[in-house]
């Protein structure tokens, strides 16, 4: 008979039969030993990650032994790939672009995501290896206005910061999904490993009477901030972002006057209402102090992105790593670029729908506008302790 041979072992036929020599050298058996317990341990993380629901798509070799990827759950797609927004009056319970941001930013894919409210930026493999870790926490920061401020390049930024976690679309929870309950805000929430802060950004915040109240309610500590840019300005790119939807719109200087021959102001208009700073910031004093909320020039993020961050990471009290070696302008643009996205080795710029060409305003209807938000700028200067050098 012959013998009955294992790997790198045998076993003979009867006592005193004279030992075989190993089928494999005691070095290679040693390595081909440590490479299946490395398999098994790697696959034993991929069966972890699926049950914390979260494949590791970038690591499908991983899934073997016969397994196959465990199926989506119909009713509940991975909140990583869709952050889609729904309202009991839509259809198919989806938010319509128009509704689901106030900045637009989601239109392209420099900006943020897309129409659908996807989040920006695929996870890069390793982390999308490790999104079954962590918690899903309530933010502790919020970036809460304004619109066309940079709040975008704000959050786009700070994502660079391997401790900050945020949310791609905006959720628009304290303003118009309050009634959905913390447990849903939470659910649209990235994992979060201890250390890590999570955030998100709504700019219409800022202007929502019930917004201060409602933030409060769920943590008192929540750190604000609120990235400011001239009003004039804002309010021209607030129409400009209008008109690129709606070409027939009546012009600026029509909208901004409720009489235009005694030079009366509409402060109705959106575009004109957001940018009394001073009147907004009255309402969110009321339920926290001014050392609890951070105010971001808008215009200092294009011109000094790595001061403003540094400021920005400091109140949040983070570790200073995004610094000006993150950063280079790109001329064709006028704004600052990342040199390496969240996730990414490219380099990485805010998409066309920033930075648009403003149509030529009558400068006699900027002037007026400067006349009038002159003492509402003084006094939010005074509010704030900081001159923005916008008169």
């Amino acid at each position: 008979m012959g013998q009955l041979r294992l790997i790198g072992c045998c076993l003979p036929d009867a006592p005193g039969a004279p030992a075989s020599p190993p089928l494999l050298p005691p070095g290679r058996r040693r390595l081909l030993l440590l490479l299946l317990f490395t398999m098994l341990a790697l696959w034993l993380c991929m069966v972890y990650s699926c049950a914390a629901g979260s494949c590791a798509s970038a690591a499908p070799g991983l899934l073997m032994l016969g397994s196959s990827p465990p199926a989506r759950r119909a009713h509940s797609p991975p909140l990583s790939k869709l952050l889609l927004l729904r309202t009991p009056g839509s259809k198919g319970g989806q938010l319509s672009p128009d509704q689901e941001n106030d900045e637009d930013e989601d239109e392209d894919d420099g900006g943020g995501g897309n129409n659908n409210g996807v989040a920006p930026d695929s996870p890069s493999p390793i982390s999308s290896f490790f999104n079954g870790s962590g918690t899903k926490r309530l933010p502790q920061a919020v970036i809460i206005g304004v619109k066309k401020g940079g709040t975008r390049a704000l959050l786009e930024f700070l994502r660079v910061h391997p401790d900050v976690r945020a949310v791609g679309a905006e959720p628009h929870f304290f303003d118009r999904n309050y009634e959905r309950g913390l447990t849903w805000y939470r659910e649209l929430m990235p994992r979060t490993l201890d250390g890590q802060i999570t955030m998100e950004k709504t700019p219409s915040y800022f202007v929502t009477k019930e917004a201060p109240a409602r933030i409060s309610a769920m943590s008192k500590g929540t750190k604000l901030i609120v990235v400011v840019r001239d009003p004039v300005t804002r309010a021209i790119s607030d129409y400009t972002q209008t008109l690129s939807k709606k070409p027939d719109i009546p012009t600026f200087e029509s909208l901004t006057f409720k009489n235009r021959t005694t030079g009366l102001i509409d402060t109705s208009w959106s575009a004109i209402q957001i940018g009394i700073y001073a009147k907004h910031l009255e309402n969110w004093l009321l339920y926290f102090p001014i050392g609890q909320i951070l105010f971001v020039s808008g215009e200092r993020l294009i011109s000094d992105p790595a001061g403003e961050l540094g400021r920005v990471q400091d109140f949040l009290g983070l570790k200073r790593i995004i610094t000006d070696k993150h950063f280079y302008f790109n001329k064709t643009k006028g704004f600052p670029c990342l040199k390496k996205a969240e996730g990414s080795s490219k380099p990485h710029c805010l998409g066309k729908t920033k930075g648009r060409t403003h149509p030529n305003i009558d400068q006699k209807v900027v002037q007026r506008l400067r006349e009038f938000y002159r003492p509402f700028n003084m006094k939010f200067y005074q509010m704030t302790g900081h001159d923005f050098g916008w008169d």
